[in-house]
């Protein structure tokens, strides 16, 4: 395997925050998981730390995860320099469709090992469809769409279509092949759920059923829940998220991706570039990016309940035009904050970057 080559591309700069530093964790890559080496190969060792991590960004990140009001974790680790910062890294945030990234590197895997191709035909039925944002559904003619799981890639990852990701999850081997990959590659504290229906159905506190698929029924079916029934599910979902994961944690298995130890030279450049195609949160890590700078990210949002949202997160590796490159996550885990302040804590993480880099 060689060196991935960066990727180029776009950012706008707004000011650092400027307030006391205290409780950032700056640390290394976790040890490399030995358990199934002979399935892949490390060809590229992550560089160690070879300075400091810049004053100015550990006041910055400090600052804005400290003054945010509600659950949020950010890390910023310098892919190049080996330098990581945040605030709250390892406490798991729900991921809510970050998530959809492992599915993705799953089915890369399993392409590698020659178990499935980008061009396998994949038939969409009416029984494959979830809930929430599905566009796939309109695409279906007679109860059925014919398409191929690197259509289905692109559809997950750059319109975060649940349908697309929940039918790829299926071809994988369901979520116990997933969770295998995380661990297989030593990715630490990143969790994995039971796929769309089931996590959105107990996070709304409801028994799914395959009929809530169908239009508005999963809507009106949640609110005909007990308030205190769906209360109660949100809080045990954002105190205990089964998809949870650390933003550090998320940050790391960026940092290996972008350096090819996580999947073939091929895979890794088609997911990469299939990132940077993402069309959701515009105006999340994307807004923030000034001329020359590139972005290749996954975006997640969860329900929301009296205010409340339950995962609001954009993650991915942002590259300066000199190439030099950054993996970012930052995750909001439960907060009231109105949106525009959300994405603006977001922007202003990425916006604290480029003011350092140099």
């Amino acid at each position: 395997m060689k060196k991935l080559v960066r990727s180029r591309g776009a950012m706008l700069a707004v000011g650092l925050v400027s307030v006391g530093a205290i409780g950032v964790a700056t640390r290394t890559m976790p040890p490399q998981a030995h358990a199934s080496a002979e399935r892949y190969s490390v060809a590229v060792p992550l560089p160690a730390q070879t300075r400091p991590a810049p004053a100015a960004l550990v006041q910055a990140i400090n600052a804005l995860g400290g003054g945010f009001q509600g659950h949020v974790g950010i890390a910023v680790r310098s892919i190049d320099d080996g330098w990581v910062v945040g605030h709250a890294m390892d406490r798991r945030m729900p991921q809510q469709s970050v998530s959809k990234l492992w599915v993705a590197m799953t089915t890369m895997s399993a392409i590698d090992e020659g178990r499935l191709a980008l061009t396998t035909p994949v038939a969409i039925t009416r029984s494959d469809l979830t809930l929430f944002h599905q566009p796939i559904a309109y695409l279906m003619k007679d109860g059925v769409f014919n398409t191929t799981v690197g259509d289905l890639l692109r559809r997950a990852l750059t319109m975060s279509d649940n349908t697309a990701n929940d039918k790829l999850l299926n071809l994988v081997g369901g979520p116990v092949a997933v969770r295998d990959f995380i661990a297989s590659r030593g990715l630490g504290n990143i969790r994995f759920g039971p796929g769309e229906r089931l996590l959105q159905a107990r996070t709304a506190g409801l028994p799914w059923k395959q009929e809530y698929s169908q239009g508005n029924a999963f809507a009106q079916a949640r609110s005909r829940l007990d308030p205190n029934v769906r209360r109660a599910a949100y809080q045990a979902y954002v105190a205990d998220p089964p998809d949870g994961a650390g933003a550090g944690a998320i940050a790391d298995a960026l940092a290996r991706l972008h350096h090819g130890m996580l999947l073939s030279q091929q895979s890794t450049a088609w997911l990469l570039d299939t990132m940077a195609h993402t069309r959701t949160g515009r105006a999340r890590i994307r807004a923030a990016l000034p001329p020359g700078w590139s972005v290749a990210h996954k975006t997640g949002t969860g329900q929301d309940l009296a205010g409340r949202t339950a995962g609001f997160n954009d993650i991915g590796i942002i590259t300066a035009p000199d190439g030099k490159a950054y993996a970012i996550a930052v995750m909001i885990g439960d907060t009231a904050r109105p949106v525009p302040e959300r994405q603006q804590l977001i922007q202003t993480v990425v916006s604290s970057i480029v003011a350092v880099h140099g």
